[in-house]
């Protein structure tokens, strides 16, 4: 009996960094989405954390197996030229960038959704896109302290210890995932696209 994964069909751009953007990704990868992955021509920064194989690290694999990757300068007017059209084709847009980054480089959502009305436009951040904190850089690690996370793990004689997995961002990409597939459903009933903010 043959098999088709939920997502087969479903194109998604993924334009972040690090972990919780690109696992958020690799998760609609696993089901059968057709990920394509930008990266800047130095590389996801995420490609040097922990042990390092060949080119890229364990966690970096782990973000972004399952995804066909291509190398784009944003900063550049051909590789933005590529990234745009590559926008206005696909279901899911993600973007890991600080706000306003995407609107400097014309990726904004009002500017992906004049040319693709029912794109999903995930936005993965550590503060959000709006608040007092949404300027700043945000990490799972910083998230996992400011919660108390880090407050309760380890021994209380000693400083507060890091959690043994990424928890901030793991979960951060989760709640992104479940925002991008809550906001597909609506597409499919109204054929709108919206914004989906996690922090």
């Amino acid at each position: 009996m043959s098999y088709e994964k939920p997502f087969a069909g479903l194109s998604v751009l993924d334009l972040s960094q690090g972990f919780a953007g690109p696992y958020c990704a690799e998760l609609l990868a696993q089901h059968g989405a057709d990920v394509t992955k930008v990266e800047p021509p130095e590389g996801d920064w995420a490609r040097g954390l922990g042990k390092v194989y060949g080119d890229q690290s364990s966690i970096s694999m782990a973000a972004n197996r399952g995804k066909k990757s291509i190398v784009l300068d944003l900063k550049n007017k051909d590789g933005l030229a590529v990234a745009k059209d590559l926008a206005s084709r696909c279901d899911v847009f993600i973007e890991g960038f600080r706000p306003g980054v995407c609107a400097r480089f014309g990726l904004a959502y009002d500017d992906v959704r004049k040319v693709n009305p029912g794109v999903i436009y995930l936005s993965v951040s550590g503060f959000g896109q709006t608040g007092p904190y949404a300027a700043r850089a945000g990490y799972g690690a910083i998230g996992e302290a400011m919660g108390g996370l880090r407050y309760v793990v380890g021994d209380p004689s000693t400083p507060p210890s890091r959690v043994g997995i990424s928890m901030g961002d793991t979960l951060a990409a989760t709640f992104a995932a479940l925002g991008a597939l809550i906001a597909l459903h609506n597409v499919h009933r109204t054929g709108r696209g919206q914004v989906v903010d996690s922090a």
